[in-house]
């Protein structure tokens, strides 16, 4: 492996762990969304639910369609921040008051 390559990885692994860092905030606040109850807490279950198999669909049309690209590492890279864009988008959702 180049350096080039490995410096790459690094970088795969630093938004592997944003990801991470970013999917338990909200887990936690979808959690405490869910546990009010109500109206509120049962669209957010069902919504939660539909937005899971929704980007999985759209990851898996990106793949056969070469749009991750044709290594392993762009694969990863473009799969990760397929749902970074995802998680981040949902965090800002759930963090306003």
């Amino acid at each position: 492996m180049t350096r080039r390559q490995t410096n790459r990885w690094v970088g795969i692994g630093f938004d592997a762990w944003s990801l991470g860092f970013e999917a338990s905030a909200v887990i936690g606040l979808r959690a405490l969304k869910i546990a009010q109850g109500g109206a509120a807490g049962q669209a957010e279950a069902e919504r939660m639910v539909s937005e899971k198999v929704d980007a999985a669909m759209a990851l898996q049309a990106r793949a056969l369609t070469g749009g991750l690209g044709v290594t392993p590492a762009s694969a990863t890279a473009r799969t990760i921040a397929h749902y970074r864009r995802k998680v981040r988008a949902n965090r800002r959702r759930l963090s306003k008051v």
